[in-house]
């Protein structure tokens, strides 16, 4: 039994393996070329500029000629997610609560600096080998921890999962302002209407959240990468604190 008897052909591509020979006429491409290329169109176009016969144009092929590269368009999208996360950094801490703090922002950078990452579906769980290295990051971080691996890998699901949906909550939220409008504004005039809408014997809660000065409290000149780093921080630390209790306990 040969790895092909074993491994998924899209696995292995993921993965570089060498493909078995093919008839026909020698491969003018390969894989990693036809990734690289589809990468640069959504980093200039955004995850809907990448189609086929625009990634094939780029190279100075036909789209039929890619699929001799990549099974599908799903597949090219794995392939471009694993290629553009890139290696994680090396740990720098032996503290398991700093070392996932900055496991997190490392991965949120990455996210930021190409935010149609968070828009490529999830299709499976990580299986290519720069998503095993941030997972191998995390685990090594967590092994100076008495938590099982079900613990382990719960928590490193949460916290890539919390850093995906709030890169791409920023993005959605900043889309949605109008022209010049900056997070501390927006937040202010949310608040203001609601409080206006929001009835108290109706919603007695909201309505006390509405009425608090929380909406009025970031300055108008307030930053809106200082904004969302503090919302950032404060979700993630809430999230470590749940770590830490497990911790305790294993």
């Amino acid at each position: 039994m040969t790895t092909e008897d074993f491994v998924p052909a899209s696995l292995r591509r993921l993965w570089g393996m060498p493909e078995s020979s093919r008839l026909g006429r020698p491969a003018t491409l390969d894989v990693s070329r036809v990734v690289a290329a589809a990468v640069e169109i959504a980093d200039r176009d955004g995850l809907g500029g990448v189609t086929l016969p625009k990634v094939a144009g780029s190279l100075g092929v036909t789209g039929m000629s890619l699929y001799r590269y990549v099974g599908s368009k799903d597949e090219l999208l794995t392939l471009m997610a694993d290629a553009a996360l890139g290696a994680p950094p090396g740990p720098d801490t032996d503290d398991w609560r700093e070392g996932l703090r900055g496991w997190a922002f490392a991965q949120r950078a990455v996210l930021r600096r190409r935010p149609w990452l968070t828009r490529v579906p999830v299709s499976g769980p990580p299986s290519g080998p720069h998503q095993i290295a941030w997972m191998e990051a995390a685990l090594a971080i967590m092994a100076r921890t008495r938590l099982d691996w079900a613990h382990k890998v719960g928590i490193l699901s949460l916290i890539s999962g919390y850093v995906m949906q709030s890169v791409r909550q920023d993005g959605e939220l900043a889309d949605g302002r109008t022209e010049g409008q900056g997070q501390a504004d927006a937040e202010r005039d949310y608040g203001r209407a609601l409080a206006r809408l929001v009835e108290p014997a109706r919603f007695p809660e909201a309505a006390l959240l509405f009425s608090s000065a929380l909406f009025e409290a970031t300055p108008s000149d307030t930053p809106d990468a200082a904004i969302a780093d503090a919302d950032f921080s404060l979700g993630l630390e809430l999230i470590l604190d749940g770590v830490a209790v497990r911790v305790g306990e294993a």
